[in-house]
């Protein structure tokens, strides 16, 4: 691994960790939905994990992301945009929009200061217009792109950021402990690669998961009269 490799990881782990204010904290990825309605309990929380990133983040969110990332690499700004909007379309539920939107806006924002660069001002600039939605997702493709990151190291690592904002909510609803938690992840890390280079295949005709029953509880939990997470 030479020097650029070095800082491309150290990039990936700077913006994947769980304490960058990038607003992953606020979100359960539907979690408390479930939790809600009795459908988990700490014995379920990794075959959820699993069933989402296989049917709903790998088709949607990760292939945005693999196809915002190549077409920022390739300053189609234009191609950005359109993955982006597709996105934010392909979410059936108010509040997934609200939250994505939400957290691609603090992510782009951060990123400014913290990365800075021609890449990352056009697409704030594009969102800043109401242009593009600005999708969690494609806000990381963009920022990846301009720190240099391949399009499979980009997906894999905001997979991970994802099981371990998951995983997180699964704390705080007490569906899980920090021991557990750690199983959780480690033992998550074949899925989230499979999902990767899945998502990495394919093309922006191919967006879009299929998880109605995560629909169901999304759309429940936006109207719960009680809420811990934005999501």
């Amino acid at each position: 691994m030479d020097a650029s490799d070095l800082r491309q990881l150290l990039a990936s782990l700077q913006f994947s960790d769980s304490a960058f204010p990038s607003g992953f904290y606020t979100m359960s990825h539907g979690l408390e939905g479930y939790s809600q309605a009795g459908l988990v309990d700490r014995g379920d929380v990794r075959d959820l994990l699993e069933d989402l990133l296989v049917h709903a983040v790998g088709p949607g969110d990760a292939t945005a992301l693999a196809v915002a990332h190549r077409a920022a690499r390739a300053t189609d700004w234009d191609g950005v945009q359109e993955a982006d909007q597709r996105l934010f379309a392909s979410k059936l539920t108010a509040e997934m929009r609200r939250a994505s939107v939400r957290s691609g806006h603090q992510l782009i924002d951060m990123a400014g200061e913290v990365v800075g660069g021609d890449g990352i001002a056009e697409y704030a600039g594009r969102v800043t217009a109401r242009a593009t939605p600005g999708c969690q997702p494609v806000a990381t493709a963009v920022v990846y792109a301009s720190t240099g990151l391949t399009t499979r190291s980009a997906v894999a690592s905001d997979l991970f950021a994802y099981a371990v904002s998951f995983v997180g909510a699964a704390l705080r609803l007490r569906l899980t402990d920090q021991r557990h938690a750690q199983v959780v992840l480690y033992d998550i890390a074949p899925v989230i690669e499979r999902v990767a280079l899945d998502a990495v295949e394919r093309d922006l005709q191919d967006l879009g998961g299929c998880a109605p029953v995560a629909d169901i509880m999304s759309a429940r939990h936006e109207r719960a009269d009680a809420r811990l997470f934005a999501s």
